[in-house]
């Protein structure tokens, strides 16, 4: 018995594979950052059909930033929620994870995803984790 070791060396199709899985490795191995730009008083008067609306507190957490909103009566028109006992106040919760909640007055006026489908306020941009911008076709 012998204590040498018989090398046997890699044929071109094994060096060629081997090269490629270094060099070209699919995208959707890398992380990927999604930055979400919102117009919050934009979105709510889309969704509620009240304008001028504005943040009065923010509260962040582990998994989601919530704000809370009030129509305001900036150009001294009375509107219906001045005139009511009820002015219109809203919660917003953006999620890490794209998800947003917004509530009025209590009532769910959005649950879901949050993309430019859903929401015409909305900017999504994608980055590398190097900070490079991801461009979408």
């Amino acid at each position: 018995m012998s204590d040498q070791i018989k090398f046997t060396p890699p044929t071109e199709l094994a060096l060629a594979e081997l090269e490629l899985g270094q060099v070209e490795h699919p995208a959707w191995d890398e992380p990927v950052i999604c930055r979400v730009e919102v117009d919050l008083p934009g979105w709510l008067a889309n969704l509620t059909g009240q304008s001028h609306w504005e943040v009065y507190s923010e509260e962040e957490e582990e998994n989601c930033v919530s704000f809370a909103m009030r129509a305001s009566h900036k150009h001294g028109r009375p509107t219906i929620a001045s005139r009511s006992d009820h002015a219109l106040q809203a919660e917003v919760t953006l999620y890490h994870n794209g998800y947003a909640v917004v509530d009025v007055n209590g009532e769910s006026l959005f649950d879901g995803a949050l993309t430019n489908a859903t929401n015409e306020c909305a900017r999504l941009s994608y980055y590398h984790v190097s900070g490079e911008p991801i461009a979408l076709n």
